[in-house]
């Protein structure tokens, strides 16, 4: 199976994905990254974008989808079977629901939304049970979105904050493949 991995903002659960998209690709899934502008430009107090891309590239041998234009064909052209987003921020879950397409990860979500192709969210947003709350709900009752687990990470500082059970990614993709969402959602 051929999984595209969107990699947004949330820059302190970049060390996550790449264990998550390591799984993966040790499973032995053909996994193509795609990342937004900004994680591709982007240094934090969490690392250098440099470093990651590295450390991305080098985990799944293939090269980085970053823009738009190399997005747009990838369903189309059936070069991935599925598309998980993880982190997906608040700020991508609102261009998800308001059909946005303005970087490669959205690009990469709207072709396989067009083509009947599974969506993987795992949410990963400080204002999940906040303003994004409407966004969830309106991806929770889109076809062919399916949600990654997820929980408030820290309820008593950030309580509308909202976490990706990543433990929980391949086990999602394995029902969103089959058009069912994992039970429980809410962990």
């Amino acid at each position: 199976m051929n999984i595209g991995f969107g990699i947004t903002g949330s820059f302190c659960t970049h060390d996550k994905a790449l264990v998550a998209v390591k799984q993966l690709v040790d499973d032995g899934y053909n996994v193509i990254p795609i990342i937004t502008d900004v994680v591709g430009k982007t240094n934090t107090r969490f690392g250098s974008s440099e470093k990651f891309l590295k450390e991305l590239k080098q985990i799944t041998k293939n090269e980085i989808v970053a823009s738009i234009v190399d997005a747009e064909p990838l369903g189309p052209k059936n070069m991935i079977d599925v598309l998980v987003v993880a982190p997906c921020t608040g700020n991508t879950l609102a261009k998800l629901a308001n059909a946005i397409t303005d970087n490669a990860v959205t690009m990469t979500a709207k072709s396989l939304m067009r083509n009947n192709r599974p969506i993987v969210i795992g949410i990963a947003s400080n204002d999940g049970l906040g303003l994004n709350l409407k966004n969830i709900a309106t991806l929770m009752n889109s076809k062919n979105v399916y949600f990654v687990p997820f929980k408030q990470d820290d309820p008593t500082n950030k309580p509308k904050s909202l976490m990706v059970c990543w433990d929980k990614i391949k086990e999602t993709l394995k029902e969103a493949i089959n058009k069912n969402q994992i039970q429980p959602v809410l962990g």
